[in-house]
């Protein structure tokens, strides 16, 4: 009797949800005649989320290689109100390097080795020598005044790649 009394409370239950799901999706899509049992009102809903979750590309470039072989791409992407730099699954650097760090820089190409430290904004140290990776870009960093991306050794002060970035054109990803 009580495993009855559960199933029916959990149906119960699970229907209560999925009227208020499709209500929402009503408002949410400016349809006040939909209703409960229109299944297009959760598809609504759906696309509604989805879009929230997708990341404009903004800018982005391909890595070549300067002391070292350095492969992949790198993108900067709005999400959500912030901006990120990311680098794609492709990316690639040598693991020769002690202390490499992940610039945005002022120049189409970096230099080989840096003498004026105004000229690019460190986003930290590198999280892994390849693969998808994803760095904060601070509010306060006007991106337009950067024109490449550079994987850099700081012990060593040499640049092992670069990115020159070029605007994205209506691309989205996610």
């Amino acid at each position: 009797m009580k495993f009855k009394q559960l199933v029916l409370l959990g149906a119960t239950s699970f229907l209560a949800s999925a009227f208020s799901i499709s209500g929402y999706a009503a408002r949410v899509s400016g349809n006040p005649s939909s209703n409960a049992m229109n299944p297009g009102a959760n598809l609504t809903l759906t696309k509604d989320a989805m879009a929230q979750n997708m990341s404009a590309v903004m800018m982005s470039g391909t890595f070549v290689a300067a002391e070292k072989p350095t492969t992949g791409t790198a993108r900067i992407v709005r999400e959500n109100g912030r901006r990120y730099l990311e680098l794609d699954g492709a990316f690639r650097t040598s693991d020769q390097g002690p202390d490499l760090h992940v610039l945005l820089e002022t120049a189409d190409k970096p230099p080989q080795s840096y003498q004026d430290p105004s000229t690019y904004v460190n986003l930290g140290k590198l999280q892994k020598f390849s693969g998808t990776q994803r760095y904060p870009i601070p509010a306060a960093i006007n991106i337009s005044n950067f024109k490449s991306v550079a994987i850099w050794c700081r012990m060593a002060n040499a640049t092992f790649g670069y990115a020159m970035l070029g605007s994205a054109r209506n691309a989205t990803t996610r």
